[in-house]
């Protein structure tokens, strides 16, 4: 990520923004679990770094446990990595699997029109993948047990349901989906 460089309504209060070397808008400020931003000064989670280059098993063992530990916001930082890296015939894949982890965020989050919306664009994403590549386990994944997994969970949250992160993650191998 590089040096963050304060500005106005960053930690000194003026009117600039936090900014990384090369000058892209970057919060400084500490952030939550689900990805949500804390007063500068506060305890936060640490964030995933950027631009990591993965390979496929490695991106998935690590959004894993990222959403087993109750933080689909890191995940989807992950899944957008491999988005941005992998091959062209992947990127549907990544950025379907990115979609359903900001789902998830959003839906613990409480956001229920973003949090249904994107899970079932990531569930149609997955499913038109698998598809069009004839692969259903790419990498060890459960695609069709993942895009289940998402048009249930977007049917409770369009109910109203809580959602804990950490409880509601799926499992990427489809074992306890």
């Amino acid at each position: 990520m590089g040096d963050v460089i304060t500005g106005g309504q960053g930690r000194d209060g003026g009117g600039g923004r936090d900014r990384d070397g090369a000058g892209r808008a970057r919060s400084a400020r500490p952030r939550d679990g689900l990805g949500r931003p804390l007063p500068y000064g506060a305890q936060g989670v640490a964030r995933q770094p950027e631009g990591v280059v993965r390979a496929p098993e490695r991106t998935v063992a690590e959004a894993q446990e990222l959403l087993a530990a109750g933080r689909p916001f890191h995940a989807h930082e992950v899944f957008e990595d491999a988005w941005k890296s992998r091959p062209d015939a992947e990127r549907g894949l990544w950025r379907a699997l990115a979609q359903l982890a900001v789902g998830l965020t959003h839906a613990a989050r409480g956001n229920r029109t973003g949090g249904a919306r994107l899970l079932r664009r990531g569930a149609g994403g997955v499913t038109e993948w698998a598809a069009g590549n004839g692969r259903e386990r790419p990498y060890g994944m459960d695609l069709a047990g993942l895009a289940d997994w998402a048009g249930a969970l977007a049917a409770r949250v369009e109910r109203g349901e809580a959602v804990d992160a950490a409880r509601c993650a799926p499992r990427l191998d489809g074992e306890g989906v």
